[in-house]
């Protein structure tokens, strides 16, 4: 397989404590907030006062936008339709929050016991290469890569329940022996591999090469 525009590494822990992963749920309520609040600070709520068929005077809450994942993928993709440009600083952000992201993510799934850093590299090592908008993308194809990628979206779905089972099935053993099993663990870094080669496709926007159905 040609060396893909998105990888995904993660060091093997050879052993790991087994108080951090008993209590990993509470640990990770800290960095899950920050995340929660960087992830949801696109949405906006509106409070609307109308007056009901009887009189009373309703009081409406109405969202929108989806976050900032969906703020960055719309303006990503205009600024690739209309200007074939994609800003070195804003790529920068993209990937720095995607790592941030896949960080906390891999910490949940017991895949490090190194407590998430929003800054350090730490042991999940991910890689993004910037491309060149106008040698690297097509102009138009954001406005269908999203579509694109379906089929990788049916598989990710039964993928993830599989590695759900399968970091529960971790849990389980390292309370025990204090060590994540290879198998188990290679298993699901290659599903969070999987899952983010798609994002970089069809909503980050660096690559116009369609994702691999693969692990590895």
């Amino acid at each position: 397989m040609s060396r893909y525009a998105l990888r995904l590494t993660i060091d093997y822990p050879e052993k790991q404590d087994k108080v951090k992963t008993l209590f990993r749920l509470i640990l990770i309520i800290p960095i899950s907030i920050i995340l929660g609040i960087l992830l949801n600070s696109g949405e906006t709520v509106t409070k609307t006062i109308s007056e009901s068929a009887a009189g009373e005077v309703v009081l409406k809450n109405s969202h929108t936008s989806g976050g900032i994942l969906a703020s960055l993928f719309i303006v990503t993709a205009l600024m690739i339709i209309f200007r074939q440009r994609y800003p070195r600083w804003w790529f920068d952000f993209a990937r720095e929050l995607t790592c941030f992201a896949t960080r906390v993510i891999a910490y949940l799934f017991l895949l490090t016991d190194r407590y998430p850093s929003t800054v350090d590299e730490q042991s999940v090592h991910l890689e993004i290469d910037y491309p060149d908008a106008e040698k690297d993308l097509d102009q138009y194809q954001p406005l269908f890569k999203w579509l694109l990628a379906i089929p990788h979206y049916f598989i990710l779905t039964f993928l993830a329940i599989a590695a759900i089972f399968s970091v529960i099935i971790a849990w389980f053993i390292i309370l025990r022996t204090g060590s994540y099993p290879k198998e188990l663990f290679y298993f699901v870094v290659g599903v969070m591999r999987w899952g983010l080669r798609v994002y970089a496709y069809a909503f980050l926007l660096v690559t116009d090469e369609y994702p691999p159905f693969s692990l590895d």
